[in-house]
């Protein structure tokens, strides 16, 4: 199994790899297999990608055109998640870029595969500082239980966030999988098909987060 993480100049890509690489050591170690972990900006690479993983911090609008700027990789991704169907996880901006547009210091197109805008978080409650740091609850939404990648993640486990905008579908509920309140409920997980993203970060989330990783690279859409 070969697991590719994109790196565009994200900056959490080290972390990311590590939390990978511990999953796919201990998936490898229960059944025989041997997954590796490739953290790579070539587009060909994509080719012969079991998973594949899109990372991110800072903003919208850097991180997309980071990404389009690497040469063959905007074809490459749509090729390799769209059309051949393999299993993808967008983490944190990398979740977001999933959307049709980022509104964050301007407007941007995304990567259009979810139906929907990243736009700034508007807690109801006014003592709730932006950007949303630390633990929060995660709640499984009614479509959201019983999806491969959340096994075992029920609601009430804990994960880290750190961002000050979020992914709000077309439709309301569309394609959200898991949500956490703050000051209104704000898209934890997304996912249709073969992708899933999560808002959170699963190489800071420990239990919960390793969980998850290990479930992604389980999967099989």
């Amino acid at each position: 199994m070969k697991i590719v993480v994109i790196d565009y100049g994200s900056g959490n890509l080290r972390s990311a790899a590590k939390a990978l690489e511990r999953a796919a050591t201990e998936l490898g170690t229960v059944s025989g297999a041997s997954p590796t972990v490739v953290v790579t900006g070539d587009a060909s690479v994509l080719k012969d990608a079991d998973h594949i993983v899109l990372p991110g911090v800072g903003a919208f609008g850097d991180c997309i055109a980071g990404l389009r700027a690497l040469p063959g990789m905007s074809d490459a991704l749509e090729d390799a998640v769209i059309r051949r169907g393999r299993p993808f996880l967008g983490i944190c901006v990398g979740m977001q870029l999933m959307a049709t547009r980022g509104i964050e210091h301007g407007a941007f197109e995304g990567l259009g595969w979810l139906d929907g805008d990243v736009s700034p978080l508007t807690p109801s409650d006014d003592s709730l500082k932006i950007p949303h740091m630390g633990w929060n609850e995660l709640v499984v939404a009614a479509g959201g239980g019983g999806h491969p990648v959340l096994d075992g993640i029920a609601g009430g486990q804990h994960a880290y966030f750190v961002h000050s905008y979020a992914f709000r579908p077309a439709r309301e509920g569309q394609d959200i999988l898991a949500t956490v309140d703050y000051g209104g409920p704000v898209a934890a997980v997304v996912g249709r098909d073969n992708m899933i993203g999560t808002q959170f970060h699963p190489e800071k989330s420990q239990e919960t987060g390793l969980r998850l990783l290990g479930n992604f690279l389980r999967w099989r859409p």
